[in-house]
């Protein structure tokens, strides 16, 4: 056992699903402000290209929240912290 993991969940598995959703979320809003302004100033390629990275943010968030909720379904009332 090391002195990074807890003692209670020494045998579990750790789950990134909160942070992967924290990042998510912001390359969803970092990506969409971005390809307003690259299709503003008139750069069109570079607002296509971080319009599919947004798009692909929002798939990543529908599945985050699908293995969420089967988390909560499988664990309930454990709490998770961002980093696990």
């Amino acid at each position: 056992m090391t002195r990074s993991q807890p003692r209670r969940r020494v045998n579990a598995a750790y789950s990134a699903l909160n942070m992967r959703l924290v990042l998510a979320i912001f390359g969803l809003v970092s990506m969409t402000i971005f390809a307003v302004v690259a299709f503003r100033v008139g750069v069109i390629w570079l607002g296509v290209v971080c319009a599919i990275l947004a798009a692909v943010a929002v798939v990543d968030l529908f599945v985050i929240q699908r293995r969420r909720a089967a988390r909560h379904r499988e664990e309930p009332g454990v709490k998770h912290s961002l980093f696990e």
